[in-house]
């Protein structure tokens, strides 16, 4: 029994330590990202003013955080972009925010783009997400921004009848092309 108590002991602490690995903001903020550009992704910690803390600087385009627990989020819900694309970030939490569930907040978003002040995410930029009920039952979800686009402009469906990429919100600043299967 004296010999196994060490052995225990060694067990927990590393059990612990796995544990405490699991909750380092940025590397959770990283399970989104694709592997050739994780290692040079900026990480950012957004501030319930919808500005955000540098926690890691990047030395390439993309940015990730973590979104889970904010308005209309998934329990576990990390996502990396373009660092361009962080106004309109700001933007969409701020409107979720304050339309408080999903109807209201897509009609204040439907508002801005109406009205204009939707802000554009870059054209050709990427927005992977991880999002689930919990990081066990994350899964895989990515987009490609094309602000405008059509089908009379990209030659792509505006439905995924056809099973293959197509245009989500054609026409607007939110347009953006869906992948099968994530």
């Amino acid at each position: 029994m004296k010999r196994m108590l060490p052995l225990v002991l060694v067990a927990l602490s590393i059990a612990a330590g796995a544990s405490a690995q699991g909750e380092d903001p940025v590397q959770k903020a990283l399970l989104a990202a694709p592997g050739n550009l994780k290692e040079g992704a900026m990480v950012i910690k957004w501030k319930p003013d919808f500005t955000y803390d540098t926690l890691r600087p990047g030395t390439n385009k993309l940015v990730c955080y973590d979104r889970s627990g904010q308005p209309l989020q998934q329990p576990f819900s990390v996502e990396c972009t373009m660092v361009g694309n962080l106004p309109r970030v700001a933007q969409n939490m701020k409107l979720e925010a304050q339309g408080g569930d999903r109807a209201k907040a897509n009609a204040l978003l439907e508002a801005a783009e109406k009205d204009g002040t939707r802000i554009k995410p870059e054209f050709g930029s990427v927005f992977y997400n991880m999002n689930g009920p919990d990081q066990a039952r994350m899964r895989p979800h990515t987009t490609v921004a094309v602000p405008g686009a059509t089908t009379a402009t990209l030659g792509l469906p505006e439905t995924g009848a056809g099973g293959g990429v197509w245009i989500m919100n054609a026409g607007t600043s939110t347009a953006h092309l869906m992948i099968p299967g994530q």
